[in-house]
């Protein structure tokens, strides 16, 4: 799979991955210790929903769109309220078309003594990412390989945070790799959140990234996927989904009122699907 974000932007792997991103941030905040972030495939920040990769493949459409369109119940909205103000901020700072990334959702979130890491190997996105933080002192970009980055930057020095890692997932190997790297990166830092994106292409690579995580003994996991069920003629993604390992407290019980919603409101066949598992949680 080739995934050059530029093209899909918006689209619903992307609610999915940046609603859950905003809860977790946000439950990082509910203590007053600083935190810190390490994305390590962070992109370039923000994107333009009018650029020329965005209309090829028009996927914000079935995407962010869909939650523009209208409110959903009030439970739900007010899990939403965090993504909804941080995209309400990039519009107003960039217009109607911008869409934030996840570095630019975490600075949006981040306190005076918070912290940001955020990787990008790739040389003209990694000029956009260092555009998109500006001089705010609180982020550092790195243009370095994101699996370096990972394995220099845990455990950070504040002790609590997440680590968010989001490969293009360009390679066959790609879930070995992650797996290999994380179960790596959790043995420096056990204590850490952990929010592993994956698309669900074939179930082979997926069911290989939960036995390699299962066999290392890590406890505290959880399982959240949604399937919009994307009709076959049609192509691409249609299902998601994100590890998230040593969970806020209440993240699951937000996981079990956000994802019915967002499935039914993305779903573009008569068949969609969620799942939120929980897996050794009390581990």
């Amino acid at each position: 799979m080739n995934y050059r974000h530029g093209f899909h932007a918006g689209n619903f792997a992307d609610v999915l991955k940046h609603v859950v991103l905003t809860r977790i941030l946000l439950h990082l905040t509910a203590k007053e210790t600083p935190f810190r972030v390490i994305d390590t495939h962070a992109g370039s920040g923000r994107y333009d929903l009018g650029s020329e990769e965005a209309l090829r493949t028009h996927e914000w459409k079935d995407g962010v769109a869909r939650i523009d369109r209208s409110p959903l119940a009030p439970a739900v909205e007010a899990l939403l309220a965090p993504y909804r103000h941080a995209l309400a901020g990039a519009r107003a700072l960039y217009g109607p078309d911008a869409y934030p990334g996840s570095p630019w959702l975490c600075r949006h979130v981040m306190r005076p003594d918070d912290r940001l890491i955020a990787a990008e190997l790739h040389p003209p996105t990694y000029r956009k990412l260092v555009d998109s933080l500006g001089r705010d002192r609180r982020c550092k970009a790195l243009a370095i390989d994101g699996w370096t980055a990972l394995r220099a930057n845990v455990p950070p020095k504040e002790r609590r945070g997440l680590v968010l890692i989001d490969p293009p997932f360009e390679a066959k190997d790609e879930f070995e790799v992650l797996a290999a790297q994380f179960i790596a990166a959790h043995r420096k830092w056990p204590t850490g959140i952990y929010a592993l994106w994956y698309p669900v292409k074939e179930r082979r690579g997926v069911e290989s990234l939960m036995n390699a995580v299962d066999d290392a003994g890590i406890g505290r996991l959880l399982r959240l996927e949604i399937d919009v069920d994307r009709p076959e003629a049609a192509g691409g993604l249609g299902a998601t989904g994100l590890l998230v390992v040593n969970p806020p407290w209440r993240l699951a019980e937000e996981a079990r009122t956000l994802l019915p919603a967002l499935v039914e409101r993305l779903a573009q066949g008569p068949r969609p699907r969620y799942l939120c598992e929980s897996i050794r949680a009390d581990g």
